[in-house]
């Protein structure tokens, strides 16, 4: 190559394409070395911890708004939704007088909007009344960007005799939104106008006298996966047929399942409280079963739920103690 490059008179066409082709491979070359240079996992340049400064907030929901950069956290003892940023700033986000307790959030990004599950259990003694206290179920709405309030849909008049605790929401591709009930064996819907009606009710998803269905997601196949803390069930309920639903078996024991995410279609990442674990759990044949692949110890805590940011980096909650002065949210590593 040398010699022919050489045999070409100075200022000659066959001179100045090889040029051409040099300078293009030697770019080449330099793009391949700056993206060998900053191929190092995402990870690295995302905090492992961040500790936050917050007394007795008790989060048990979280949402990671990529958008602007920060994390959403609500709130069982003061009802608020706050933001928290990297270097654990904290800010109200969103407030309402009927917010006893926000639980589950879901931030909506393709229809602009921030879902939160509203329940009272006790724990915020300044809201908790007679009449919402173990009865309380409702839907919220926000602007996520201004933390407006865009519609409050009441789940539980829909059964006045029984118990509620609205616990999570996913939402599918259509806008309708999915709620677990974790004191009656019951999962809502509320459609895109903010209707709302009971999607399924069956006594095989009561929890007893604890805690029965909790994190839930949505599979973009077209069915939800529902997971029951009090024996760490999880379920398989399609949008089409939800009475068809069915029990996903397992090798690995989920009891005290809370907090669920997709990673992607075969991935599911499963936060067991009672376990102090976040499993990583897998399937091959459409959730019909499921084998675990990974898990990562929490320590000393009781985490709730999960998020991801940078697509597929996960992130769990530490809510701590009701007293406590701080909460936690931990880089999931498996």
């Amino acid at each position: 190559m040398g010699i022919l490059f050489l045999s070409a008179q100075p200022g000659s066409p066959a001179l100045a394409r090889r040029a051409r082709r040099t300078a293009l491979a030697l770019s080449v070359l330099g793009l391949l070395a700056s993206c060998d240079k900053n191929s190092e996992p995402i990870e690295a340049s995302l905090p492992a911890k961040i500790t936050v400064p917050q007394r007795a907030l008790s989060p048990e929901g979280i949402q990671y708004d990529e958008a602007n950069q920060r994390f959403i956290v609500s709130s069982r003892t003061q009802g608020r939704i706050g933001t928290v940023r990297d270097d654990s700033t904290y800010t109200q986000l969103a407030d309402d007088p009927r917010l006893v307790s926000t639980i589950g959030l879901n931030l909506d990004v393709t229809r602009q909007r921030l879902l939160a599950a509203v329940s009272d259990a006790g724990a915020n003694t300044t809201r908790s009344t007679a009449t919402t206290l173990r009865k309380l179920a409702a839907l919220a709405s926000f602007n996520p960007s201004t933390g407006a309030l865009l519609s409050y849909v009441d789940l539980g008049a829909l059964r006045p005799n029984l118990p509620h605790f609205a616990n999570d929401i996913a939402v599918d591709g259509q806008g309708n939104a999915y709620i677990t009930d974790s004191l009656s064996p019951i999962i809502y819907k509320v459609d895109a106008q903010g209707v709302a009606t009971v999607f399924l009710e069956n006594a095989q998803l009561s929890g007893g006298t604890g805690f029965g269905l909790n994190g839930l997601v949505y599979h973009p196949d077209g069915y939800l996966l529902v997971a029951k803390s009090n024996d760490g069930t999880l379920y398989k309920v399609p949008l089409a047929n939800p009475t068809g639903f069915t029990a996903v078996a397992s090798t690995q024991s989920l009891v005290g399942a809370d907090g669920l995410l997709l990673l992607d279609n075969t991935t599911l990442l499963v936060v067991a409280g009672s376990q102090s674990t976040v499993f990583r759990m897998a399937s091959s044949d459409a959730w019909a079963t499921t084998r675990p692949t990974g898990s990562f110890a929490t320590g000393a805590v009781s985490p709730t739920t999960i998020t991801r940011r940078a697509s597929s980096v996960p992130y769990v909650l530490y809510p701590y103690m009701a007293t406590s002065p701080r909460f936690a949210i931990t880089r999931v590593s498996f």
